[in-house]
């Protein structure tokens, strides 16, 4: 079998048996091709006919190129799917990468918003114009929900449940979640809808779409779409940030937790499938444990009331 239809079938595999989304598909792709690259530069074997030094060697390759740790085992992850794949499928006789460890990760908090900075960014929305009531309507589910961006970008019309208040959301691996939409998203939602989709959508000229967000075009809105949108919102707030849709995701667990919701709540708002995954939105902002320390310390409440004097 040729190279390029091993590629083919795996490809296959993870679309259709695995139910990755396109995004993951091509990081899955780009990831062996650059690896069959290195051994075509390298005048090493192909894809079937490693041997058990060429993994390390890739791998220190990547090091030298700059990669990032997380890159790096993203990258050497996707060959090891890669390879158990072709062992399935008696390609290969043995993983190679199945040996390969991938480096160590130092696990950072997530970046968040802060509630002053969405605030700022949803008043400088021109709510009349009909993208400003689109940008209010995005702005509010997304951080009214905590969907990822490809799921935004995904929902349709009929995902939005007005009579209880809820919208259904397809997530990893087909999975779908049920999350409560509060008023306020309601109604910007209801205001788009009613103001705005349509005149967009007219812009197509007999074209239509299914999906709630469209563009200034009126064609189905794209995650690049977003960032695009979002940074422009941040830029006209002048919060001083580089925001991206995942900082909403972030902002709306961590800002749940800050406020006493359930961790398992949370979890399941997010669709993670393990606890652990969530846990790591558990930390306070250092706002709040400065807050804290001063108003329960005795020598800090003391030198709070000199100060105030």
């Amino acid at each position: 079998m040729e190279e390029l239809d091993a590629v083919y079938l795996f490809k296959e595999y993870i679309e259709q048996e695995r139910n990755y989304s396109e995004y993951t598909v091509l990081n899955y792709i780009n990831d062996i091709n650059e690896f069959r690259k290195f051994l075509k530069e390298n005048d090493f074997s192909d894809l079937f006919s490693l041997k058990q030094t060429y993994p390390r060697f890739y791998k220190s390759s990547l090091v030298k190129k700059g990669y990032s740790s997380k890159t790096i085992a993203r990258k050497l992850s996707s060959l090891r799917s890669f390879y158990k794949f072709l062992l399935a499928e008696k390609m290969v006789e043995v993983n190679l990468f199945a040996e390969l460890s991938s480096p160590k990760l130092s696990r950072s908090l997530p970046k968040q918003i802060y509630p002053k900075e969405i605030n700022a960014m949803f008043a400088c929305i021109d709510k009349e114009s009909l993208i400003g009531k689109r940008d209010t309507a995005l702005l509010e589910l997304l951080y009214g929900t905590g969907i990822r961006v490809s799921e935004l970008c995904s929902v349709k019309v009929a995902d939005i449940d007005f009579f209880n208040e809820a919208i259904t959301i397809m997530g990893k691996g087909s999975k779908e979640r049920y999350i409560p939409l509060h008023p306020g998203i309601i109604s910007s939602i209801k205001t788009y809808l009613e103001f705005a989709r349509s005149e967009l959508m007219a812009r197509q000229k007999g074209k239509v779409s299914d999906k709630l967000f469209l563009n200034f075009r009126g064609s189905e809105l794209t995650v690049r779409g977003v960032r695009v949108i979002l940074n422009t919102l941040a830029e006209k707030a002048s919060t001083g940030l580089k925001v991206s849709p995942h900082m909403f995701r972030h902002s709306f667990a961590t800002h749940l937790l800050d406020n006493g919701a359930d961790l398992r709540s949370v979890q399941e708002l997010l669709g993670h499938v393990n606890l652990s995954t969530t846990q790591i939105y558990t930390h306070v902002s250092l706002e709040k444990i400065k807050e804290e320390y001063t108003k329960h310390h005795p020598k800090a409440k003391i030198n709070k009331e000199k100060s105030e004097e």
